[in-house]
């Protein structure tokens, strides 16, 4: 009896599926962002200019050539064997009749499910990949603050999303001695798995450099040295750290290469001075401390490259001239909906396009 509840159960939900696959709007849109994507996955730089410049015939052909012959260069050594006999099973066609022809028609059958066998364990690996990604994202969000701090003086925002499954942003914040509280914003170069280990790990760094440093400039070079010796080679990483107080509107900051904060200072755009280099580049650099002092109603505007540089579907930037446009509007408001209207405005721009960036905001405002 309960087999039969979970056949129904099954077929009824397979059923719906499909029924909602038909009946999907954006079926079209949503080949053409797939297929995009592909290329922008499976393409080189030269390969993506060569294309442009065929004529539509033979485009087609070299991408279709270059995809799949990439597709395959990234199977296993046994499925592309499997592939090859897949494929070859289905071409055979041996132009005669009776028991030969039923031979023919057999091998294709052979032939298609071979391919569906390679495929079926193309998408185990994918799940599994996604699964274990998906936990990943979990174990991230879990060492994340669960709400922006509520700090006397303060209306703090603090917000994170993902380009993809995991993240190589850092939103942070953590109280310290005397009265103290700190803010991060750090961007570790790439994205993906690697980017969110390394990020896990700087955490780790900053949350145990910071509340036993002298003053911001020597924790900086702490930071950099710890970060250098503990990295991969050529990896980098940019940081913002802030440090306040309550109901005290002088904001510290270090800045290691990450985009210039913005203030809305007497309602005046102000960019910060240029910051320190990224972690990880010199490891002997110096590093010094900044400091501007809000007066009531000021904010500041910190950021990663998820915002400025996102893209829309004709890859044109978002930019630094939209945001540095649209924040003296947003004067007066609190600082979740200065974050929100920064958002809304970007994702309005990118329209459908898919993210390429990890995006991060901190809205600081003094009241």
């Amino acid at each position: 009896m309960n087999n039969k509840k979970s056949y129904k159960s099954e077929k009824s939900s397979f059923r719906n599926s499909f029924h909602e696959s038909i009946r999907s709007k954006d079926k079209k849109e949503a080949i053409a962002r797939d297929f995009k994507e592909l290329k922008e996955f499976f393409f080189s730089e030269e390969q993506k200019e060569n294309i442009k410049n065929m004529s539509w015939l033979k485009r087609i052909f070299y991408t279709s050539w270059w995809l799949l012959k990439t597709l395959f260069n990234k199977l296993t050594p046994i499925r592309r064997l499997l592939v090859l006999v897949g494929t070859i099973f289905i071409l055979i066609n041996i132009n005669q009749s009776g028991n030969e022809a039923n031979n023919s028609q057999n091998l294709h059958i052979i032939g298609g499910i071979i391919l569906l066998f390679v495929l079926m364990l193309e998408l185990k690996d994918k799940l599994l990949a996604k699964n274990e990604l998906e936990a990943g994202r979990k174990i991230q969000q879990a060492l994340l603050p669960e709400r922006s701090p509520n700090i006397p003086g303060w209306d703090i925002w603090l917000f994170t999303r993902s380009a993809n499954e995991v993240s190589g942003d850092l939103i942070d914040y953590f109280p310290l001695e005397k009265s103290r509280h700190a803010l991060v914003i750090a961007d570790v170069a790439g994205k993906g798995l690697h980017a969110a280990l390394l990020m896990a790990k700087l955490q780790t760094i900053i949350r145990t450099l910071a509340p036993d440093s002298s003053s911001i400039g020597s924790f900086g070079k702490k930071l950099n040295s710890v970060f250098s010796r503990e990295s991969l080679p050529n990896i980098f990483a940019t940081v913002i750290y802030l440090e306040i107080k309550p109901d005290h509107g002088k904001v510290k900051l270090l800045n290691a290469g990450h985009y210039l904060p913005i203030g809305l200072i007497n309602n005046k755009i102000q960019e910060l001075p240029k910051g320190n280099p990224a972690l990880g580049i010199l490891h002997n650099a110096k590093f010094i401390e900044q400091s501007i002092q809000l007066k009531k109603d000021d904010f500041l505007l910190i950021y990663s490259d998820g915002l400025s540089e996102a893209r829309n579907e004709e890859g044109e930037f978002y930019g630094k001239d939209r945001i540095l446009e649209l924040l003296p509007k947003l004067s007066g408001q609190p600082a979740q909906e200065i974050g929100n209207r920064l958002i809304k405005e970007s994702d309005q721009f990118v329209g459908t396009a898919k993210a390429n960036d990890d995006l991060s905001l901190i809205v600081l405002k003094h009241i």
